[in-house]
């Protein structure tokens, strides 16, 4: 894939900071606003690097999600801390880089880390309510050849999920579970859905418990 170098906006000072990794790392990469980050998402994470035999996970902090509602919506200086806060793990990095390269949505994220790091092994993460809606998502079959997926099952969401139109479409580069620990290996497109314990947190919910708890937190 040809991108051109002024596809981005980079700093004057140079290429924003990122975690430090080599070639033939497996990365695990999970985006989202993280609003607020929680258990749950380090759950997630946990599952993906145990299960397909990640190095190290990076948590994409967004600036917003171009299919949500950004009303209620921290600061990324906030969100951040919470995340590092939470994730409590030597091998997750949290990472908020998408405005410094200007990047809007999922798949130009994507094709700036493919750029800048061709030969890191790198797997897309989301959860199973992000497969049912992922046809709705900018370039969504763009990122399916881009690089491999991970699905994590989330509680009412498997039918939803595995029946969707994306889940449909993209049926046939869908592999086993067995084949889990290989995903990272694959040629893209290449996707597993991932069953086992689940979390019923949702940063949703905790927000709501946000506002109306006295001090506003937790």
């Amino acid at each position: 894939m040809k991108l051109s170098p002024s596809r981005f906006r980079i700093r004057p000072s140079g290429l924003p900071r990122l975690p430090r990794i080599a070639p033939g790392m497996r990365i695990g990469l999970y985006g989202g606003s993280f609003n607020p980050a929680h258990a749950g998402h380090r759950h997630v994470s946990l599952m993906a690097m145990k299960r397909l035999g990640l190095d190290r996970v990076w948590w994409i902090v967004t600036p917003g999600n171009p299919l949500k509602d950004t009303g209620e919506l921290a600061t990324t200086g906030m969100r951040v801390e919470e995340a590092r806060q939470v994730s409590d793990n030597p091998r997750i990095d949290v990472t908020a880089f998408e405005e410094e390269i200007g990047a809007r949505y999922t798949v130009d994220t994507l094709a700036y880390l493919k750029r800048r790091y061709p030969g890191v092994r790198f797997v897309w993460i989301m959860g199973a309510d992000n497969l049912a809606s992922f046809h709705r998502w900018r370039g969504w079959r763009r990122i399916a050849r881009m690089m491999p997926m991970a699905v994590i099952d989330r509680p009412g969401w498997t039918l939803k999920a595995t029946r969707s139109r994306s889940a449909t479409a993209l049926s046939a580069s869908r592999i086993s579970e067995a084949e889990a620990p290989a995903l990272p290996e694959l040629a893209p497109p290449a996707w597993v859905f991932l069953h086992g314990p689940r979390s019923h947190l949702s940063s949703t919910q905790l927000r709501q418990l946000r506002r109306t708890s006295p001090t506003g937190r937790r």
